[in-house]
């Protein structure tokens, strides 16, 4: 086998640069060897995050000083004053006062690390009855006691925060920001683990008392709309007929034939009444649905879109009047939505239960485009779906088709 001998050395000469101008290059006043670039001279490259993990590095000594000294403090003193009757009050305002620290730290974490902790739920101090209950759970407040806990525990580790970040910032500033990253990330474990709100407990319990608000705020529009109604439709036509008969009356005996037409007039404004009336219980509560079912009050809601509809439902049971009512209401403000926005030629209307959960699904071949940010219609309906712990998904991207999905709680009847 043959081999191919490389080229001499003289074949690799670089090619001597020419300057685009066409004057010859000034001869290079640099010794042979010395680099044409010069090395940047040494800076601190920090950004700001970086030095505010510094700094809550840096206090990490005196704030773990002052809550090991709280934290011990109001655990000895509990414990030595329990045989008396004033040991469990002291220690409960000691409770108190670590929930003072912890929200001081949750703050700092928040400012310092970016690290986002919820508050806990306030002690329901005022409702408790008397002092011996609102004592009582002062002492059992889980997060008060972790509270306490992080405080005793912080001391070491605030100590070696302190001297690590404190000497690397005269004898390893260029690995310090690499160091303070790895201590913060274990200060964000530290406060996600101690200084967060109760899990599960603690966010359900901010979600009923979201909900709640919703719940309250969507009852009283229901209120304002239904008296709103009242007032400017089938009480008005009840003045006008009261008035009307005053008239016809009155020209009874003068002139009967006037008096007929009044009557006529009169008995057209009953109908209108009647009918506004009709409309108005059906928008709270119609009978369709309180005696036949959502099967058949969803059929009758189809029947009143200006789009053909087809409508099933696969219910073998009927679920609660609340669960079955948002339902009825939910596919009623989506069926109106299809009709005036849509553009759609057709829709379809499922309702089915799969397992503890009532799922119904809107479907139209319109031109898509809706959000739940478009408008306050399919924000309300979000809104009073998640009061009963309920979802609502919509998908409609331009163009169509749209899919608009209302999740619900089953609940017997």
């Amino acid at each position: 086998m043959t081999v191919s001998k490389p080229a001499p050395a003289a074949a690799y000469r670089p090619a001597v640069a020419v300057p685009v101008t066409g004057r010859p290059a000034r001869p290079s006043s640099r010794r042979a060897g010395e680099s044409e670039d010069r090395l940047p001279p040494p800076r601190f490259a920090y950004d700001a995050q970086t030095w505010k993990e510094i700094a809550h590095l840096l206090a990490n000594l005196p704030m773990s000083i002052v809550g090991f000294g709280y934290g011990f403090t109001a655990l000895l003193v509990g414990a030595v004053l329990a045989l008396t009757a004033v040991g469990l009050p002291v220690l409960a305002l000691g409770l108190l006062g670590a929930r003072l620290i912890g929200r001081f730290e949750r703050g700092r974490a928040r400012m310092l690390l970016g690290l986002r902790i919820d508050e806990p739920s306030p002690l329901p101090l005022r409702r408790s009855g008397n002092p011996l209950q609102g004592m009582w759970l002062a002492l059992k407040d889980p997060v008060a006691w972790r509270t306490l806990l992080y405080d005793v525990i912080r001391l070491p580790w605030g100590i070696a925060t302190f001297t690590v970040v404190f000497t690397s910032l005269f004898v390893a500033w260029p690995v310090l920001p690499f160091v303070a990253r790895g201590l913060t990330n274990v200060d964000r474990m530290l406060v996600r683990a101690l200084l967060s709100p109760s899990d599960g407990l603690e966010r359900r319990i901010a979600e009923l008392e979201s909900d709640r608000g919703v719940v309250v705020d969507t009852a009283a529009a229901d209120l304002r709309r239904i008296e709103r109604d009242l007032h400017d439709g089938a009480q008005a036509r009840l003045v006008n007929l009261a008035m009307g008969l005053g008239l016809a009356k009155e020209k009874l005996l003068e002139d009967p034939d006037a008096a007929t037409a009044m009557v006529e007039e009169a008995h057209g404004e009953v109908k209108l009444a009647l009918q506004e009336l009709r409309d108005l219980a059906r928008g709270i509560h119609p009978a369709v649905l309180t005696d036949r079912g959502l099967d058949a009050a969803l059929s009758a809601v189809a029947s009143r879109c200006t789009v053909p509809v087809r409508v099933t439902a696969e219910l073998t049971s009927r679920p609660a009047q609340a669960i079955e009512g948002i339902a009825y209401f939910t596919v009623s403000e989506l069926l109106q939505n299809v009709s005036k926005h849509s553009g759609a030629r057709s829709a379809w209307v499922d309702v089915w239960r799969s397992e503890d959960r009532l799922l119904v699904q809107v479907r139209d071949d319109g031109r898509g485009g809706a959000r739940l940010d478009g408008g306050t219609g399919m924000r309300g309906l979000a809104e009073r779906l998640g009061a009963v712990d309920g979802l609502f998904v919509v998908d409609s991207p331009p163009g169509g088709p749209t899919t608009v999905t209302a999740e619900l709680p089953w609940r017997d009847r």
